[in-house]
């Protein structure tokens, strides 16, 4: 996990400085003559960029009400920013790929090369530029409709042969990586509700990453889950994004909302005819990188009967293959967003084994959401929310 975390960071720095100095020289040095307007299109990438590499940082650094207002711009710029300079790249690389193609063909018929002509060349250095914020555009502005849209709904239906006979057909609504916090408010959140209640879930599972900010800021929309219903109530596990916004203070005003939280124990889901284990376990990284109480699955399954079935909520998919061998039968986990943005919705294989969908080891399962919300520009590409309704079947 250190190296993993260190790797993004990094990343995340690198990327952001060399994306700005990028954009500045495609879309400013090779367009624009004047000195001023240069100087300040400079300004204004090492404005934005600050932010984004040091976000907490700054946030920590504004009174309240500058906090919200330039997260919002920030994080709109971020993604804005990425779908330029993907557009840059893809343009320049046909002009490349095109101008190899014309030089060889050059080559062919006269010994030397044409003279540059500097006003065809500023031309076409406007035209790329134009073209790219044409295409970043529209591409951004996409990926903010589908990041407020209606989520899908993805059923899928999960054998856990121990499932007692009375919960066969037991149904489960996942609630995962919503980030209520400077985008997504009341209005996103009633509707969330609304959506899930019309699944008529048995069994809701809130599997963290719920808020980025504070109760005081915040608690007025997450009350909304009030409002949530299902035959056996709704239950709570911590994500990374809860610790960093003060997971005990978070537990404890889900429980005024009878939502409790599943902080490393497990409770007993069903009646006399039938139950099953529903197990809850802290964040996987959120405890260890603040120093405090985090993931223990031992604990989690301490005093619980290996041949009941048991579902198991984690927020992010690390320690399946553990979790699998103590005989958990089925782990809900999301974190990953499937990505969230293109290219990330390709690479993020390489970072999870298990990144998005439903997965098998052995005779355990585990199915990743890709998130009802979004985490940092207000954008989904590639990657849609996402709202899940696992079905446990015997047969």
């Amino acid at each position: 996990m250190p190296f993993r975390f260190s790797f993004f960071s990094v990343l995340i720095l690198g990327g952001t400085v060399l994306g700005h100095l990028y954009l500045y020289r495609r879309l400013v040095h090779d367009t624009v003559h004047g000195r001023a307007l240069r100087w300040l299109a400079l300004a204004f990438f090492g404005l934005m960029s600050v932010p984004l590499m040091f976000r907490r940082s700054v946030r920590d650094a504004l009174p309240e009400s500058l906090a919200d207002p330039v997260a919002r711009v920030t994080y709109a710029w971020m993604g804005v920013a990425l779908f330029l300079v993907l557009a840059l790249l893809v343009w320049d690389l046909g002009r490349a790929v095109w101008t190899r193609g014309q030089t060889w063909s050059r080559r062919s018929r006269a010994p030397e090369p044409p003279a540059v002509d500097e006003a065809r060349r500023r031309f076409l250095a406007r035209t790329v530029a134009g073209g790219a914020g044409v295409t970043g555009g529209t591409t951004a502005a996409y990926g903010g409709w589908r990041a407020f849209s209606a989520p899908e709904v993805t059923e899928r239906v999960v054998r856990i042969p121990k499932l007692p006979r009375a919960l066969e057909g037991l149904s489960i609504v996942q609630l995962t990586d919503v980030h209520v916090g400077a985008f997504i408010q009341r209005r996103f959140m009633d509707e969330l509700v609304r959506r899930a209640n019309a699944l008529k879930p048995d069994l809701v599972a809130i599997t963290g990453d719920l808020v980025d900010g504070d109760v005081p800021t915040l608690g007025g929309h997450v009350a909304a889950l009030a409002n949530l219903r299902s035959r056996f109530g709704s239950y709570f596990v911590t994500g990374n994004h809860d610790y960093y916004s003060g997971a005990d203070a978070w537990c404890a005003y889900l429980a005024s909302l009878g939502i409790p939280s599943l902080r490393n124990r497990h409770v007993r889901i069903g009646d006399a005819g039938g139950s099953l284990d529903l197990v809850g376990v802290d964040d996987w990284s959120g405890g260890r990188r603040l120093g405090v109480r985090g993931y223990d699955l031992e604990r989690a399954l301490a005093d619980r009967d290996p041949e009941r079935a048991s579902v198991l909520l984690a927020h992010q998919p690390a320690h399946f293959r553990v979790a699998a061998e103590r005989g958990v039968d089925l782990q809900i986990s999301g974190h990953t967003h499937g990505g969230q943005l293109v290219p990330m919705t390709f690479l993020i294989g390489l970072e999870w084994e298990f990144s998005a969908g439903l997965y098998r080891h052995g005779n355990s399962h585990i199915y990743v959401s890709r998130g009802c919300g979004f985490w940092g520009p207000p954008m989904r590409v590639g990657s849609p929310p996402e709202l899940v309704k696992l079905v446990l079947t015997s047969g």
